[in-house]
């Protein structure tokens, strides 16, 4: 019976006796219960949709029909005075509490009217309580619990928050600890039920039942959420409750559900209805205007027709003047805040396809291309470093809190920690992205793979004075030989200058703004460069230092740099200049320059540029030397000038003129020591 769908027996084959003819539909010998089922689209924001009646309230709203509830009228209460006392300690979370008991009670199996209405929306049908809990609430939208009344202790149901890192099974068996903002139903000796979400295993309805406490409460939608998601509960009243309910709808709700339970479980209600209800729940009035809701819609509808759908929609309209009105909203839509949310319940039931749009469409505003194709950007330096040989990767941003330790140019206190984490290796989201390329170095690593160019573009984020900040960054890193041995070569390992060559190829690709260079401090690095471009800092590189390499265990010397993509980019340069190749040669002429240690080549190249001029093509440096031949505090640079002038060849006297001109500056401003 299982295989089709007809219940939950697996222990055998079906023998049917009958007399039909082979090829009879089973159901016809079976006689099965035809419905129609409807499916609709239902969008996140309409929670008071989440029930046949919620759905009904938009069906007469479009079809001009009366909605009629459900009857209560049998609703008696038989004796009074049974229930238990009910205490609200948490009433933010709590705003209402509804409840009435029942004894006499007989659990069983439900009817099978029951059980087809049931199985028609997909719903498993358990015991009669249980079924009849869960009929109301699809019926109405409002969630229920039945609680075994016998096992309430003290006789007390209690509304309020445990202590953190409290034992409580649920239903389910599972053993949870319970956080400080999980508000529980509970008695005088513990927890009954996680309220909105799941119950408990003690307090249950059983087969032996047969005094049930029904609750009908309104829980603040915050609070449901924020547990539902911690303990990954997805129940259909935590559904409900975190899209927001009928606060109007507990009383009705306890009053059709013990109705069904009097008529098919043989109860009796011996309680008054307790409802602790202080502050009446109620959304703040609306004003609209009519020339907006002509605006926005596009046609003007007339007035008496806007209340009439307003009406339908239990949205009443007051202090109607000719130029607009107020219009107050139920509780249950709590979608509708704005004055734009109720021109969209108008037009929703007037009809979309009723709006006609002219032959000819116009637009108040054309965009326009941006003038930075970031996307496209992003593209080409992907391109660019995989055609070096790069790999990509992406990494969760999620990351370990220790790692921020481990960087000095990091604080822990900008850390953003995330409050449900999963688990304390993935806490905070990170600063950086080098130590999550350092983990995929070392997983490489220990897959003995030693070689490895490896590239991320991730977000980096970022806790400043209570203010959140994110930022786009481009990681890469190097590890191993750079060029590998074989036949033809020798090999060579990675050094700082190939990562610092890529990064200004990349700013080429980019920009033609002035690129700077200064010394790093600290962070990550043993050593490490500043690059700015037109006084921007945009990026940095260095090598790894040991404490972090060995922390993430990487083998060898590590080589990582970064670009912050969002600076770079506001560097742009969005025409580039082509010129003709000059049919005139360059001249190249050496210099070797002594001088202190602490002049950096931005210096000399700087210097070169402002006395050589347009005559400056490029400069190379092709031997740099520190040893026993010149002082402890020297360094000599072998350097070679190309010049060459696009108009016309030039001659020796020009040549030497410009040269003697540079020298002259390199000994008057840094001190240097010149070796032709």
């Amino acid at each position: 019976s299982d295989e089709i769908g007809m219940g939950d027996d697996h222990s055998g084959i079906m023998v049917l006796k009958t007399d039909l003819a082979n090829g009879t539909p089973a159901a016809e010998y079976f006689s099965f219960y035809n419905d129609v089922v409807y499916e609709i689209g239902l969008t996140p924001n309409r929670g008071d949709a989440a029930s046949h009646i919620g759905t009904a309230r938009d069906l007469k709203a479009v079809l001009h029909r009366e909605l009629k509830f459900p009857s209560v009228e049998a609703f008696k209460i038989s004796e009074t005075g049974k229930g238990p006392e009910i205490i609200v300690e948490n009433s933010a979370a709590c705003p209402r509490y509804s409840g009435l008991t029942l004894e006499g009670v007989t659990v069983g199996e439900s009817p099978q009217w029951l059980k087809n209405r049931l199985s028609a929306i997909g719903v498993k049908s358990i015991n009669n309580i249980v079924d009849i809990t869960n009929y109301v609430l699809h019926e109405t939208g409002q969630p229920l619990h039945a609680f075994d009344a016998d096992k309430i202790k003290g006789n007390k149901v209690i509304v309020k928050n445990l202590p953190q890192n409290t034992l409580f099974t649920t239903l389910d068996e599972t053993e949870r600890k319970l956080q400080s903002f999980d508000l529980m139903i509970c008695n005088e000796e513990g927890g009954m039920c996680i309220a909105g979400v799941f119950g408990g295993i003690t307090s249950g309805v059983k087969n032996n039942t047969t005094r049930i406490f029904l609750e009908s409460a309104y829980f603040s939608a915050d609070a449901v959420r924020k547990t539902s998601q911690h303990h990954g509960l997805k129940t259909d009243a935590a559904f409900r409750y975190e899209r927001g309910c009928d606060p109007e709808m507990t009383i009705y709700a306890l009053k059709r559900a013990a109705v069904l339970m009097c008529e098919i479980a043989g109860a009796k209600i011996v309680s008054d209805i307790v409802d602790i209800y202080p502050s009446k729940i109620s959304i703040e009035p609306v004003p609209v205007k009519y020339k907006n809701i002509d605006r926005l819609i596009g046609i003007s509808i007339a007035r008496q027709e806007i209340h009439r759908i307003l009406n339908a929609l239990d949205i009443e309209t007051e202090e109607i003047t000719e130029v607009g009105f107020v219009a107050k909203v139920p509780a249950y839509r709590v979608d509708v805040t704005r004055e734009a949310d109720v021109i969209e319940e108008i037009l929703r039931i007037y009809g979309f396809n009723k709006i006609e749009l002219g032959t000819q469409n116009s637009s108040d505003y054309l965009a326009e291309f941006p003038l930075v194709n970031e996307g496209e950007l992003v593209k080409n330096l992907s391109r660019y470093l995989i055609s070096q040989g790069f790999y990509e990767v992406m990494n969760n941003s999620l990351t370990k809190p220790e790692y921020t330790s481990l960087d000095t140019s990091l604080k822990s206190e900008d850390d953003v920690v995330v409050l449900n984490k999963l688990s304390e290796d993935l806490g905070v989201m990170r600063q950086r992205l080098a130590f999550q390329l350092l983990e995929v170095v070392s997983y490489n690593q220990s897959h003995k793979q030693k070689n490895l160019k490896f590239f991320e573009f991730g977000k980096t984020y970022h806790k400043k004075e209570n203010k959140y900040k994110e930022n786009r960054w481009l990681g890469a890193v190097i590890a191993g030989d750079y060029v590998q041995r074989s036949w033809i070569e020798t090999g060579r390992a990675g050094t700082f200058f190939d990562l610092s060559n890529h990064l200004l190829k990349m700013f080429q690709m980019i920009t033609s703004g002035e690129v700077g260079t200064s010394p790093g401090e600290g962070g990550i690095y043993d050593y490490s460069l500043n690059y700015t471009v037109n006084n921007r800092l945009v990026a940095s590189v260095g090598k790894i230092n040991k404490k972090a390499a060995s922390k993430l265990e990487v083998k060898g010397e590590v080589f990582y740099a970064e670009i912050n993509i969002d600076q770079l980019f506001k560097t742009y340069t969005a025409k580039l200049q082509y010129s003709e190749v000059s049919k005139f040669p360059e001249v190249k002429r050496d210099l070797s320059l002594v001088i202190d240690k602490t002049i950096s080549f931005d210096q000399i190249r700087s210097i070169a540029e402002k006395n050589i001029g347009y005559l400056l093509k490029k400069i190379e440096v092709f031997d740099v030397y520190e040893g026993d031949k010149i002082e402890k505090s020297q360094k000599a640079y072998a350097i070679s000038f190309f010049l060459q002038d696009k108009e016309k060849t030039l001659v020796d006297k020009v040549i030497d003129k410009t040269m003697s001109k540079l020298m002259n500056a390199y000994k008057e401003q840094i001190g240097a020591i010149i070796r032709e």
